[in-house]
C-alpha cells in the first residue's frame, strides 16, 4: 500500500503538532511532504529535522529567510517558500494527496479553497473555511471532487454518528446536538466576568488549545462557529441544531433520529482521536490517546444553555442562529468581528465581556451583499474587520 502524501497547514499549532504526533506513529502509512507555519521558526525547523518534508512555507518573508538559513546550516534539503500564495500552492500541489487544514481564522480560507478545487482529501480543522466560505466553499468541494472530512471533535463525532449515505440524512435526522464544556467560566458569577484576564480565559479545564480558540471556548463563540459549521457540513436547517453544556467533555456530540434514538460518540478529550479518524477514514487506526475507563467515570452531566445564568454568561452563542437566518455573508461578518475582538482582548485593549459588544455592534453595522466568490468574501471580511476595529477603538478610548 502506498503512503498518503500529507501537507499540514499550520503545523506548529495545536492541531498541527497533534497531527504530526499521530502520523509519527504510522510511518508506513504517511509521508509528510509539506508543512506551513506563521511565525514559529524554531518549531518548524524541528519538524523539518524529524519529518524531512520536501517544501515548507511561512507567512512572512522575514521568518522564511530565518528558517532558510537554519535549514541550510542543518544541511537539510527542504525548500523554503513564503507568503500566502506559497501556502495555497502547497494546498493544491500534485505531490500532495491529503491536506490537514489547521490554519486558525479566515486566513485559512484561500488554502482550503485551493485544496478543494484540486480534489484533495481535505481534513478540515479550520472551521472558518465554512463559517466564512459557506456555500462558496461547498461549491468548490463539489466541483473539485474533494473528500471533506471534519476534524473538530464535535463535527467528527457527528460524522461518526451519521449513516454512511449522506443522501439519507434529511429523511432520518431529527436534530444534531453539539456538546460544550462550558469552558473555564461555566460557574463563575456573571458580574465578575469584566475582570477576566487573558491568562484565565486561556486556561481551559479539559482541552489543550491555542490562545484564540481557548478564548472562543471561554466566551462560547467557538460553539457559535461550530453551529454554523455544522449547518453547512451536514446540510440541515438552523432549527435542527442544538447545544447542551456537558462539563466532562466525554460525549463529543450527538445525533437524534426521527424515532428519537440518539447516537453519540464518546472518548477522552484528546484531539488525536478525531485527527486519527480523519487520516485513516474509512478505516481506524491507533491515535495515541488514552481510552475511556468506564469504571473510573464519576458520572456524566448536562446543563441547558438557557438556565442558571448561562444566557447572560454566553450571549454570543445566539449570534450563530441569528447570522444563519440573516443575509448571506453575515456569518463571515461575525467571524471577522470575533477575530478582531479576541485579538484586542488578548492585547488587553478591551475587557473580556466587551468581546460580545464588538461582535454585536459589527453585525449591526456591516450589511453583506451576498458574496459569491473568494474576492467578494475577502472584501466583506476586510469591511467587517475595519468596522470591528472602530468599535474596539471606541471601547478602549
Amino acid at each position: 500500500m502506498s503512503r498518503q502524501r500529507l501537507a499540514v497547514l499550520g503545523s506548529t499549532g495545536s492541531i498541527g503538532t497533534n497531527t504530526l504526533d499521530v502520523v509519527a506513529r504510522h510511518p508506513d502509512r504517511f509521508e509528510v511532504v509539506a508543512l506551513t507555519a506563521a511565525t514559529q521558526v524554531d518549531a518548524l525547523l524541528a519538524q523539518c529535522e524529524r519529518f524531512r518534508p520536501r517544501v515548507v512555507a511561512m507567512a512572512s518573508a522575514e521568518h522564511a529567510a530565518q528558517l532558510a538559513e537554519k535549514i541550510k546550516q542543518k544541511g537539510l534539503s527542504t525548500q523554503v517558500e513564503c507568503a500566502q500564495k506559497a501556502i495555497e500552492k502547497i494546498a493544491c500541489a500534485d505531490e500532495v494527496d491529503t491536506v490537514m487544514a489547521a490554519i486558525v481564522g479566515a486566513a485559512g480560507l484561500a488554502p482550503c479553497l485551493a485544496a478543494a478545487r484540486a480534489g484533495k482529501r481535505l481534513l478540515l480543522a479550520n472551521k472558518e473555511a465554512l463559517v466564512v466560505g459557506g456555500d462558496v466553499f461547498l461549491r468548490a468541494v463539489r466541483e473539485g471532487g474533494a473528500t471533506l472530512l471534519p476534524i473538530d471533535s464535535e463535527h467528527s463525532a457527528i460524522f461518526q454518528s451519521l449513516p454512511d449515505d449522506p443522501a439519507s440524512w434529511p429523511a432520518r435526522i431529527d436534530k444534531i446536538i453539539l456538546t460544550a464544556s462550558g469552558g473555564p467560566f461555566r460557574t463563575r458569577a456573571v458580574e465578575t466576568l469584566t475582570a477576566v484576564t487573558p491568562e484565565e480565559a486561556c486556561a481551559h479545564p479539559n482541552w489543550v488549545m491555542g490562545r484564540k480558540i481557548s478564548v472562543d471556548s471561554a466566551t462560547m463563540m467557538n460553539k457559535a462557529l461550530e453551529v454554523i459549521e455544522a449547518r453547512y457540513l451536514f446540510g440541515i436547517s438552523p432549527d435542527q441544531l442544538d447545544v447542551v453544556i456537558h462539563p466532562q467533555s466525554v460525549i463529543h456530540s450527538m445525533v437524534q433520529y426521527k424515532d428519537t434514538s440518539v447516537v453519540a460518540q464518546l472518548g477522552t478529550p484528546d484531539m488525536r482521536v478525531p485527527i486519527a479518524y480523519g487520516l485513516s477514514w474509512p478505516e481506524r487506526m491507533t491515535s495515541g490517546a488514552a481510552p475511556l475507563d468506564f469504571h473510573a467515570l464519576q458520572g456524566l452531566s448536562f446543563e441547558p444553555i438557557d438556565s442558571d445564568g448561562h444566557q447572560a454568561r454566553f450571549p454570543g452563542l445566539a449570534l450563530a442562529w441569528e447570522s444563519l437566518r440573516a443575509a448571506s455573508g453575515s456569518c463571515a461578518v461575525l467571524n471577522a468581528a470575533n477575530e478582531v475582538a479576541v485579538a484586542a482582548f488578548l492585547g488587553r485593549q478591551i475587557r473580556f465581556d466587551q468581546i460580545h459588544q464588538v461582535n454585536r455592534a459589527t453585525l449591526d453595522a456591516v450589511l453583506p451583499e451576498g458574496p459569491d466568490g473568494l474576492e467578494a468574501l475577502l472584501a466583506l471580511d476586510g469591511r467587517a474587520r475595519a468596522a470591528a476595529g472602530q468599535v474596539v477603538d471606541r471601547l478602549s478610548a
